[in-house]
């Protein structure tokens, strides 16, 4: 569990944050989340993006799509318990959130990938997305709404 949310935060980080980081400053945020992960107990979390790489490929044998699981993603993909006001702005979030699984994640869970769509439409809704939401938790949007 540990390292497929520091991976998919990474993964969301490259795709829609702000700033990039570079290797030494993903590097550290492995390190920093490794901290953490031992206070929780988990064993020996990794404390490096190859490190994190390694574990997650010695991990992927074991790692398959169930029926549970793709019945739990057609749940929140397709019908999720939301009012319908909220539906299109939620699906824009899960395709942005899609686009970045790994691919054998992806296939497992029996959600397309249509790269070039991905490319055009949902990468950029997605860092308009994360755009929008940095912008209106920072601070800005308090003090131009006042």
């Amino acid at each position: 569990m540990h390292v497929a949310e520091v991976d998919s935060f990474i993964r969301a980080h490259q795709a829609y944050g702000a700033t990039p980081l570079d290797t030494a400053g993903y590097d550290a945020y492995v390190a920093d989340m490794a901290v953490i992960a031992r206070k929780l107990g988990v064993p020996a979390p990794p404390t490096s993006v190859q490190g994190l790489k390694d574990q997650i490929a010695q991990f992927r044998p074991e790692l398959r799509g169930t029926t549970e699981s793709r019945d739990a993603a057609k749940y929140l993909l397709l019908t999720p318990p939301l009012e319908l006001v909220a539906r299109v702005p939620y699906s824009l979030i899960a395709a942005a959130a899609i686009a970045i699984l790994p691919t054998w994640a992806r296939a497992d869970l029996r959600l397309p990938y249509l790269p070039v769509t991905e490319q055009l439409v949902v990468k950029p809704i997605g860092q308009l997305i994360s755009s929008t939401i940095r912008w209106a938790t920072s601070g800005d949007f308090v003090s131009q709404a006042v």
